[in-house]
């Protein structure tokens, strides 16, 4: 089975979310079940030895922003095709933003070029290769579906929703100059509102839908979830699955990992503690203490709940516990973290940016993370927790939901719990969580037993795999029942 990937980026060559992770681990995770994956990434100034290096397959005059080329190359195991169009792609900073922390005013053209070509490729472009199936990924690749849609005999394409807050919003008067449709452009077609939506044409199009946890599937459906797309994701239902995320199992893996002060393992967890003395000295927190070392490694935005923790902090601090605070974002957050470091010392520790080395330290060496997120598709940073004997503290939604085992007396007496959920949404409801995992941590024994259970749970690829694998081939068998 031969699938084309389409993505704005991929682990490990360009990332600045969890969408990078899912796409560069999938063409490993499903090589084992006879999938052949090639992955069609822009062509990114951190890709430029990767495009000198491999081979040019295909090249245009005029595509949206000038001409370009296709490249192949293949890299730690993936097979990429690079789209090298300099006008589009050859400049500096955050893929998608200017200097300004504003959108590239090209972002439309940007993107429906990589979806132009993908459609390209997907209908035959190459002498020899031609995909069975397309994998579309976000908006940035949604208006794939649509070119296919145009074009004679298209292969099927299913559309992956990595988070529905980002649709791809553009103008309509740019329809003509991207190779659109007029007829596209209906309530039942592209249009959103007055506007293209590249994720609702991926939507609209696609054959099959998934999105990255069964939870997040079902909120979609919901106005508080749904971002205007809720109504077409409930008439699609039957064609919507949630299938969760997985982690790299050799990159996140405490018994062999360079970033961490001392490895360890489930049958031997003594050496954590020295991964929580490196991670207190970096972070200038106090040694001892009765309460656990909490850790934050995110985007620092008010989706992700963290103006909450800000509000949880005194409570936090008054039972001895301490907070290591890894990230960047939203201006005013990051001010607030920075503060609440001054104003207790010793307690709160914050590093303003991202360290990846030091993320994995972090999970090495915390007793618990806090995820308090307002929605969340899936979540990696609690599975990387799971993996770590890092007990998730988690806001029940999305994946976080499916993916965390909360320890309430039931799940203690049956012996399941990994780790500690809470809802609804709220300052004293995430407080609250907080003093139960500070209740749990002073009972060692249970806290032992549930880092063994958080370990031993599964977050790798397998499952996942093996269900994407088959909607691939379900995709495929109603394709040629109706042709």
């Amino acid at each position: 089975m031969k699938v084309l990937s389409v993505a704005s980026e991929c682990a490990p060559f360009v990332k600045t979310g969890g969408l990078a992770d899912v796409v560069g681990a999938l063409p490993k995770a499903l090589a084992p079940l006879g999938v052949s994956m090639r992955v069609l990434l822009p062509g990114y100034p951190a890709l430029g030895p990767l495009l000198k290096e491999g081979k040019t397959l295909w090249e245009a005059e005029h595509l949206p922003g000038g001409p370009a080329r296709l490249v192949s190359v293949e890299s730690g195991g993936i097979d990429l095709l690079l789209l090298d169009a300099p006008d589009l792609y050859d400049r500096p900073g955050n893929i998608y933003l200017n200097g300004d922390g504003q959108d590239w005013s090209d972002n439309a053209q940007r993107f429906a070029a990589l979806s132009m070509v993908a459609a390209k490729v997907a209908t035959g472009a190459l002498a020899d290769w031609q995909p069975d199936l397309v994998h579309l990924h976000d908006w940035q690749a949604g208006l794939t579906a649509a070119y296919l849609h145009q074009s004679e005999n298209p292969p099927p394409c299913i559309t992956t929703i990595h988070n529905i807050a980002f649709q791809g919003l553009f103008d309509p008067i740019l329809m003509t100059d991207l190779s659109l449709s007029s007829a596209l452009y209906t309530s039942e077609g592209i249009e959103y509102f007055g506007r293209i939506s590249f994720l609702k044409a991926g939507l609209v199009y696609a054959d099959r839908i998934t999105t990255v946890s069964p939870t997040y599937a079902a909120e979609l459906m919901q106005p508080e979830f749904g971002m205007g797309l809720e109504g077409l994701l409930s008439a699609r239902s039957a064609d919507l699955s949630g299938i969760l995320n997985g982690i790299d199992l050799d990159v996140w893996d405490p018994e062999n990992d360079p970033a961490l002060a001392a490895p360890y393992s489930v049958k031997r967890l003594k050496p954590k503690a020295e991964n929580k003395a490196a991670v207190l000295r970096r972070f200038g927190l106090q040694p001892g203490g009765d309460g656990p070392l909490f850790c934050v490694i995110s985007r620092l935005t008010t989706q992700k709940g963290l103006d909450l923790l800000l509000d949880a902090l005194p409570a936090l601090v008054s039972r001895g516990a301490r907070l290591a605070v890894l990230g960047s974002g939203d201006a005013g957050l990051e001010a607030g973290f920075v503060s609440a470091a001054h104003r207790y010392p010793g307690s709160v520790g914050v590093i303003i940016g991202y360290d990846e080395p030091l993320s994995h330290l972090m999970q090495g060496g915390s007793d618990a993370i806090v995820i308090p997120s307002r929605f969340e598709p899936c979540g990696l940073t609690q599975l990387y927790g799971l993996r770590y004997g890092t007990l998730p503290v988690v806001a029940r939604t999305g994946g976080l939901a499916d993916t965390v085992i909360d320890a309430n007396e039931a799940a203690r007496v049956a012996g399941c719990a990994t780790g500690v959920q809470f809802a609804p949404v709220t300052a004293d409801a995430l407080e609250q969580a907080l003093m139960r995992t500070c209740d749990l941590y002073a009972q060692p024994r249970e806290w032992a037993g549930m880092m063994r259970r958080a370990m031993r749970h599964p977050v790798g690829w397998d499952t996942s795999a093996a269900a994407y694998h088959q909607i691939y081939a379900d995709v495929l068998s109603t394709r040629a029942a109706q042709e």
